[in-house]
């Protein structure tokens, strides 16, 4: 098929109408079920690395039931923090890290985690994707959060050309228009799950093939 010159606002309104079968990535569905705190947010983000959007749900769920502030989650201690994140990968650092960064935010912050980036950036086990998500659904900045699939979407594409997330993050700061800027992550995490797969990506039944460069892709369904 020839390739269109690649149109943004068109596949973006391609994908938001792909992806509205499936369900949505764990921490807006969080979100819009009102767990929409930057600290609930930190903690469910933080559950999700290494770990499936069902196990986040399901762990983030147990937590915010007994915990839903710093002051809460610090009463729980390590071992209750643990014991309702249970599932998730490597649950006891993960526990260890929500824990500290609960007590810091009650000591620090009022009892709150705050919308500063150098602020999150420094608690234990936050790195720039989970940064950059708390920052966009919490806090209402315009933030791009790449993960593995906007990533390698926006690589197979052909609209950015990098070799890792970072990259990527700084690529799309350069390129996509802000207004998309939190919508990326929020659409092409269950596009990249359930269309635009790393195996065998679903290319012949996919909304945006014309506008895509299939860049990397070997083999296809």
């Amino acid at each position: 098929m020839p390739k269109r010159p690649f149109d943004i606002d068109q596949v973006m309104r391609r994908v938001r109408r792909a992806v509205r079968p499936f369900p949505k990535a764990a921490l807006f569905e969080l979100a819009e079920a009102g767990h929409d705190s930057a600290f609930e947010q930190l903690a469910a983000c933080i559950i999700s690395v290494r770990t499936r959007d069902e196990t986040t749900l399901e762990a983030a769920r147990r937590l915010f039931s007994a915990a839903r502030t710093p002051e809460q989650a610090a009463g729980l201690g390590v071992a209750g923090i643990g014991a309702r994140i249970r599932g998730c990968a490597f649950h006891e650092r993960k526990a260890a890290h929500i824990h500290q960064i609960a007590r810091r935010a009650v000591r620090q912050y009022g009892g709150a985690v705050p919308c500063d980036e150098a602020v999150l950036l420094s608690f234990p086990g936050v790195g720039q994707k989970c940064a950059s998500l708390v920052l966009a659904i919490a806090c209402g900045e315009p933030r791009i959060g790449v993960d593995v699939h906007v990533h390698r979407v926006t690589n197979r594409w052909g609209y950015v050309r990098t070799s890792r997330p970072e990259a990527t993050r700084r690529a799309l700061e350069e390129r996509l228009p802000r207004r998309y800027w939190v919508e990326i992550n929020r659409v092409l995490v269950p596009f990249g799950k359930h269309i635009c797969t790393g195996r065998l990506p679903r290319c012949s039944t996919c909304p945006v093939l014309e506008f895509c460069r299939q860049v990397g892709v070997s083999a296809h369904r």
